[in-house]
């Protein structure tokens, strides 16, 4: 149930991110003259649908998927007066890049919110302003159990807080790993915390130099501020769009030398290219492990974790987004910008050629990733 729950979740956030991304196009092409023809949430085929008086048709359609914008005369070589493609450079540019900004902005405002309840720290040096700011460092976590060690046999779940061990008060992940180390092999009573309510479990330690409790920790630190939050929000949103332009560039490097690595008769380099590419698929995951282990895992661990996870895929979408990939909207203002630098026209069987050709290549990947992920999921 909690997987389902997580799924649907999941679905919901996915689609709102999508058409909140789509909005932002229809209303500044809407503002700006060009005519929207269809505003539609999920994909065809179409469930129902209304004309507005503004004389877009609104649809609801049986794909749960994200959304879209249809805009009259879509193609850049579109001259009738309400076609995208008789717009102005700088009005294309301004409804290409309004989905963008639109995701960026939700990723600000979410992490503003945050700022207030609790933002949760997971860089070194995330911003933050110190006469305004209160750092909440949460009890330890179990992230994950070891099968057939004693925490996972006393009946311990994923997201249940230690509070006391044998008596003592447990304040870092370091003391629980020291008193887990010596006791080890003894029985002792462990205090924690599950879904707001405590209670006790008796536990036998192995008697193991690897480990004798069987479970990963971890402790979250949150950033805590009031009249800073707005502030806080929007650099952290900064701070995370460059981190994740980074993690891009760290993809795509891993991922260049990796498959070149392959063609090498060294089988040191072979096995060096092999390892990148292995960091490459454990860091990328696809609709399958954003849906049936990211936002379940998200959606266990509370309402700040979900809230934070909104935030950075609607941030990696607006990143994604302003990359030079033609099925993208930053691809499609690249390839506009460089036909009209070399005083060419773009027609519309080239662009439909040039968008096709890297939407499939796009859908390859997906494919690929979808593979890996259920692969993942055998294991």
């Amino acid at each position: 149930m909690e997987l389902i729950f997580g799924i649907v979740i999941g679905l919901i956030i996915l689609v709102f991110l999508v058409v909140v991304h789509e909005l932002g196009h229809a209303i500044v092409a809407h503002r700006n003259g060009v005519v929207v023809e269809e505003f539609g949430i999920g994909f065809p085929p179409k469930a129902w649908g209304k004309k507005l008086k503004n004389g877009v048709l609104f649809t609801i359609n049986w794909l749960p998927l994200g959304g879209f914008v249809k805009l009259q005369g879509e193609n850049d070589a579109a001259t009738k007066k309400g076609d995208y493609g008789a717009s102005t450079f700088w009005v294309k540019t301004k409804i290409l890049l309004a989905g963008v900004l639109v995701n960026w902005l939700v990723a600000a405002l979410i992490l503003t919110v945050l700022a207030i309840t609790g933002l949760p720290k997971i860089l070194p040096d995330q911003f933050s302003i110190a006469s305004d700011t209160k750092t909440v460092t949460e009890p330890v976590r179990l992230m994950s159990l070891t099968d057939n060690y004693p925490a996972q046999k006393a009946g311990f779940q994923v997201y249940d807080e230690i509070i006391r061990f044998d008596g003592k008060a447990v304040k870092t992940q370091q003391q629980l790993i020291d008193l887990t180390t010596q006791y080890h092999g003894k029985t002792v009573d462990i205090v924690y915390l599950r879904n707001g309510a405590e209670a006790t479990k008796t536990v036998t330690l192995k008697d193991n130099k690897k480990g004798n409790f069987g479970a990963a920790l971890s402790q979250q630190e949150r950033i805590k501020a009031t009249w800073s939050a707005p502030i806080v929000g929007v650099a952290t949103t900064g701070q995370f769009t460059w981190v994740t332009l980074q993690g891009l560039g760290d993809l795509v490097v891993n991922f260049t030398k990796g498959v070149v690595s392959q063609l090498s008769p060294d089988s040191a380099v072979r096995k060096s290219g092999g390892e990148d590419l292995q960091t490459v698929s454990s860091s990328v995951a696809g609709p399958v492990g954003i849906l049936g282990v990211i936002f379940p895992s998200a959606a266990k661990a509370g309402p700040t974790e979900l809230l934070f996870l909104t935030a950075i895929i609607s941030l990696t979408l607006a990143v994604m987004n302003v990359l030079p990939i033609p099925a993208l909207d930053g691809g499609r203002w690249f390839l506009m910008t460089v036909y009209r630098l070399r005083k060419k026209e773009l027609t519309k069987e080239k662009e439909e050629k040039i968008v096709g050709i890297s939407f499939m290549i796009l859908i390859g990947l997906v494919v690929l990733v979808t593979i890996a992920d259920v692969a993942k999921f055998g294991q």
